[in-house]
């Protein structure tokens, strides 16, 4: 809700009340029909409401592991239930951040400079399942991460002015539960060995049969809040 003084401060709040009172006065049939209908089958019935809220992360699970080339590494023992308090979050969604460096082996004269080869880039991949809510992502260490992300509510809807009953808006922002239960994590390594270079008297050769992979899982929560915004300007 905005204050008095917010309102005279801020232009933009200035500007919206004027559009708000414009279409009031210019559809008041529209307005007084749609809010009848929705009333009685909405928790807070049709008006202009502001979405607002703050978004953080809470660690699910970190660590590392080293994944062979052609191998799929799978964690799938993690679930809400070792997060204190996570039935009362609004957990909206879950991040998987995997990071990686270039491991490629040499053998022989691999000297710096010119004609001695150089690495090639290894895909890695990875998936995060939480029942119907999967997601997959892969990177390539020609960049040092990547990231997973899986979110079952409507991003379109934070920070934003609606018009709509309040009930539409929890159903689109409200998890109720869904982010709770088990996750699972599958991380795979697709790794190329770089081209060799040299001669009989200088031979350089590569190898990459895996990565080291750093992963994080986080989930997801959204608190909100659902203010009118009428209820000040008529005050």
């Amino acid at each position: 809700m905005w204050t008095m003084d917010e309102f005279k401060r801020d232009r933009d709040k200035q500007i919206l009340a004027v559009g708000i009172v414009f279409f009031l006065l210019a559809f008041p049939l529209y307005f007084n029909s749609t809010a009848g209908e929705a009333s009685s089958s909405s928790f807070g019935g049709m008006d202009f409401y502001e979405v607002s809220g703050e978004t953080s992360f809470i660690e699910l699970d970190s660590g590392m592991e080293y994944v062979a080339s052609g191998d799929t590494w799978t964690i799938d023992d993690l679930h809400t239930d070792a997060i204190d308090n996570a039935d009362d979050m609004n957990i909206v969604g879950v991040l998987v951040t995997l990071s990686y460096g270039e491991d490629e082996t040499t053998t022989g004269a691999c000297l710096p400079g010119p004609g001695q080869g150089q690495a090639a880039a290894d895909t890695i991949s990875g998936t995060v399942m939480h029942g119907a809510y999967n997601a997959s992502a892969s990177g390539t260490n020609d960049n040092p991460s990547h990231t997973v992300e899986s979110v079952w509510y409507n991003e379109s809807m934070v920070d934003a002015i609606l018009f709509m009953p309040e009930s539409e808006i929890i159903a689109g922002i409200d998890a109720d539960g869904a982010g709770l239960g088990a996750y699972s994590l599958d991380i795979s390594v697709d790794a190329e060995a770089g081209n060799t270079a040299g001669d009989a008297f200088n031979p350089c050769d590569r190898e990459d049969n895996g990565e080291e992979v750093s992963y994080k899982i986080e989930l997801i929560v959204y608190d909100y809040t659902i203010t009118s915004v009428l209820e000040p300007l008529m005050e």
